[in-house]
This record gives structure tokens, C-alpha cells and sequence, in this order.
């Protein structure tokens, strides 16, 4: 990044700001350049230590230094990690993690993006030892969504079929991952911690067994033994409890009686995505709508601020995903408040001919800030949005705009997108989806089981958010009702 030239740094000039702390808790490396020659040197050493450390380099540069003529010589910069890296396994962290899944009675994988290419092997393991699959958000398609197996993740941006998961199971393959909100899983529940990284191991929770590999090597290993695990209740609950879960979700996608549902754009994506697409999702209530709904079933790939939560995050990473893979489709979902904060780079989605598809959840609310306001009875403040026309806003800043306010729209208006991709169009989409202000389902914490909750919580939660509990019957239920009463 630039820096005002050197005779003006530390001299309070315009524009001139010590700019090195800003990137200091963040980027793997960080330097400032002094002189003209140290240019080739510093980007090429901040080039490595991204590579080395998969993270963020940053080189600042003074603008007297870029200007200057030096003799160069290219350098060379290989990747210093590789996608196929692989490790020996250590044979007794193989046994020892045997012994202790067919120990379990209710096994779970908790997948992280540590198995990033590695979605055969997971998915393998996954069928050949009849384990249910969870992932970390930003890790979502590391196993396709639409695999019978995978049940969803946790939290806030999470599933029905994952909390209830959770809440059942006696040991959980904790892969890849250092997931900060591990620290609430529940308690008594055996944790094998599988990372090649010794510093992310018990991180973020105790653990009972170690293992310091790397994830897909791993995998492979246990794979590789032949050892499997009887499909009994555990799997076919799960499973049945993400199909009703499912249902449900596509149940919501086709009514519109009460207001348009965010399920029904999700649905319409769905629909239309093809096998390499990318989702750039945005911070907020759209991030579980995002999570829930988009489809990861082949090679799409899909970024989304997972640690930080940025609001603003979907489109510039809409424009990443169209020029990283510029034969398939970019999408960006967005809320409107984090769309408003970042709506001008449709200006550089239509000078460079990138035809995102960008869809705007519009309900004039900070949803996700709304929900915890009220959640924590603190008096509602910011959290209200003045409404604004996107559609039109798309076609001021050079792209096509669309409103949609029902599914007859919806219906309407991803047909003509479908026109427009047939008919070569490059100019940026804007979909100004106007949806209903209701709060997303809380996945949080779902008291739907009156073995563990009451029945009292059963109702006050299946009323709030119109559960009908006879077609969305609790984990619970459907293991003792297959005879598993553990």
C-alpha cells in the first residue's frame, strides 16, 4: 500500500499516518520500505511469509520510492505450502482414535476449513464410518451440503439438525479447526483434536486426545485401516432430523402469505447455481439465510467474515470470486445495511465488465444487532435503516436493476437473469429483494426436546417461530422412538 513520499513522513503532512500498527495484529508480516532497492526484496520475502503462513503481508511503500529507477532481477517465489501436502501419521494416534470412535455411541465429526480439498476423503470417512458430518461456517463444503450425512453447523448461523446433534453426542472428531464458539459445546462430551498446528490444540477447549496432522492425511489413514462402524440409530436419526429440517426450510420458500421470505431468494440461487460458482456473503441476519440456503455441493467456493464478522464483506468478495473463477457466476447476498456501506464497487463491477449477480435483502433493519438488542433488553438504538431503492441505485452506478417483493417476482425476475446470462450480459446484476422483519429461526439454542427442556419451553419456542413440532419432532424423540433412549 502507498505511503506519502519520506521528506513528508512524521511531518503531520495530508494525508500522511503511521499506517504500520493498523496492520500489526493482523498481517504475518509488515514492513515499511526505506530505500528504492529493498522494493524487490521485501515484496518477495512478504510474498513467502503469506504463503508460509497463510495469512496476510503487507509492504508499505513511500511514493518517492516507486517513482525510483533500480536495477532489477526478477526473483522467483514458489509456494512454500502446497494443496497436496501431506505428513506420516504417527500409528498409535490411528489406534488410539479407532479405539475411542467405536468406544462412542453417538460419534460427530466437527469439520474446519483445515479439510479445505479435501471433500472425497471426508466424505469417504464419513460413509465408511457412518458418522454424521458438522462444519465450521467458514469451512461450509468442505462435505457437499446436500450429502445425507452432513447436518449443518451451530450457533447462531447454525441448524436445527446441529444443536440437537450436539446436545446428543458423547464424542466429537474436532478437525481442522481452532472454532472459538467450541467453548459451548456441551460439557462431559470427549473431544479428539486433530490439527498440524500444536498452538490451535486445546485452544479454544479441552480436549482428550491429541493429534498434531494434518487433516486430510489423517482421514486418509483411518480410511485406509477398513475399519467401519455400524450404521445403527445415531446416523439415521441425524439424518432423518436434517431431512424434516430441510422441509421445513423449503416449506418457508414457497409461502408468501405474510411477506417475502429470505428462504425464497435463497431457493432461487439454488436453483440457478452451477457447479464452480462463488458466494460472497455479507455480516448479519444474511449470513445464515447465506449458510442455510446457498448450495456447496460441487466446486463452488464460498468466503464469508467468519472471525470478524465485517459488515460490507459480500461484494468486494463478489468481485474476487468473479475475476479468481471468471467462467463461472459470482453472487454476493448482502443485507441492506452492509450493501449500503460498499454499494459505489458496482461502479467497478461495470467498468470492468464483471457480471455479479448481487442480491440485497432489504427490511430497512441491522437485523442480527435488532435480534441480540431485544434478546438482552437494551433499548433499541441504530438498528433502523432508511429504506433506498437498489434496484435503481444499480442502474445509476452503470449495472441492471430488479425489485422483488413476492415469489411471482421472484419468479419473474431470476428468468430474466437467466435471459441475460444466455444473452452474454456484463454488466453487473443488483437483485433489491424486499423481505419480511421477522427474526431468523434462533438455532442458537432450540428447546424443542420436553425430555430436556419442558414442555413449557416447547411451546414458547415452536409458538415464536411457527415450528410445528408433530413435522419437526426433536432429535431426542426420534432416538428413543427408534429405541435409543440414551
Amino acid at each position: 500500500m502507498g505511503q506519502v513520499p519520506q521528506e513528508n513522513m512524521n511531518t503531520n503532512y495530508f494525508q500522511e499516518m503511521d499506517e504500520g500498527p493498523m496492520f500489526e495484529d493482523v498481517a504475518v508480516y509488515n514492513r515499511t520500505v526505506t530505500t528504492a532497492e529493498q522494493i524487490p526484496y521485501v515484496i518477495n520475502q512478504a510474498i513467502r511469509e503469506a504463503y508460509r503462513q497463510n495469512g496476510v503481508a503487507v509492504v508499505i511503500l513511500p511514493e518517492n520510492l516507486t517513482s525510483t529507477e533500480i536495477d532489477y532481477v526478477p526473483t522467483k517465489t514458489p509456494k512454500v505450502v502446497k494443496n497436496n501436502y501431506s505428513q506420516n501419521i504417527n500409528p498409535d494416534d490411528i489406534e488410539n482414535s479407532l479405539e475411542m470412535l467405536k468406544n462412542a455411541k453417538h460419534p460427530l465429526v466437527y469439520a474446519g476449513r483445515g479439510l479445505l480439498g479435501a471433500k472425497d476423503v471426508l466424505t469417504k470417512f464419513s460413509e465408511q464410518f457412518n458418522i454424521p458430518v458438522m462444519t465450521t461456517v467458514p469451512a461450509t463444503g468442505v462435505i457437499s451440503t446436500d450429502h445425507p450425512n452432513f447436518i449443518g453447523t451451530f450457533g447462531r448461523l447454525g441448524t436445527k439438525s446441529g444443536f440437537e446433534a450436539l446436545q446428543h453426542t458423547d464424542l466429537i472428531l474436532f478437525i481442522g479447526s481452532e472454532f472459538p464458539f467450541a467453548r459451548f459445546w456441551p460439557e462431559g462430551v470427549k473431544i479428539i483434536d486433530v490439527n498440524n498446528n500444536p498452538y490451535d490444540i486445546g485452544k479454544t477447549i479441552d480436549v482428550d486426545y491429541a493429534v498434531i496432522a494434518d487433516a486430510k492425511s489423517y482421514l486418509q489413514a483411518l480410511v485406509d485401516t477398513d475399519e467401519t462402524l455400524p450404521n445403527e440409530t445415531w446416523l439415521k436419526a441425524n439424518q432423518e432430523n436434517k431431512a424434516n429440517w430441510d422441509k421445513w426450510l423449503d416449506k418457508l420458500s414457497k409461502d408468501d402469505s405474510n411477506g417475502l421470505n429470505p428462504e425464497t431468494i435463497t431457493s432461487k440461487i439454488a436453483e440457478m447455481a452451477g457447479p464452480n460458482d462463488t458466494y460472497g456473503v455479507d455480516t448479519g441476519n444474511v449470513s445464515e439465510f447465506g449458510v442455510r440456503g446457498l448450495p456447496m455441493n460441487h466446486n463452488q467456493r464460498f468466503a464469508i467474515s467468519g472471525l470478524f464478522a465485517t459488515m460490507g464483506f459480500g461484494l468486494p468478495a463478489g468481485l474476487a470470486g468473479a475475476l479468481s473463477v471468471p467462467d463461472a457466476q459470482a453472487w454476493t447476498l448482502s443485507g441492506d445495511g452492509g450493501f449500503s456501506m460498499v454499494a459505489p464497487d458496482l461502479i467497478t463491477e461495470a467498468r470492468y465488465g464483471l457480471p455479479v449477480i448481487n442480491v440485497v435483502l432489504s427490511n430497512e433493519r441491522l437485523g442480527f444487532i435488532y435480534y441480540e438488542q431485544v434478546a438482552s433488553k437494551q433499548h433499541l438504538y441504530g438498528v433502523d435503516l432508511t429504506g433506498a431503492d437498489w434496484a435503481k441505485v444499480a442502474e445509476g452506478l452503470g449495472g441492471i436493476g430488479f425489485t422483488v417483493k413476492s415469489i411471482k417476482d421472484a419468479d419473474e425476475v431470476f428468468s430474466k437473469i437467466k435471459e441475460l446470462q444466455a444473452s452474454g450480459n456484463k454488466k453487473p446484476i443488483v437483485v433489491n429483494a424486499v423481505i419480511k422483519q421477522d427474526d431468523p429461526v434462533a438455532t442458537a439454542f432450540m428447546p424443542l426436546d420436553a425430555k430436556l427442556y419442558g414442555q413449557d419451553a416447547v411451546d414458547e419456542y415452536s409458538k415464536k417461530y411457527h415450528i410445528d413440532v408433530k413435522e419437526q419432532p426433536s432429535l431426542g424423540e426420534i432416538l428413543r422412538a427408534q429405541g435409543d433412549n440414551n
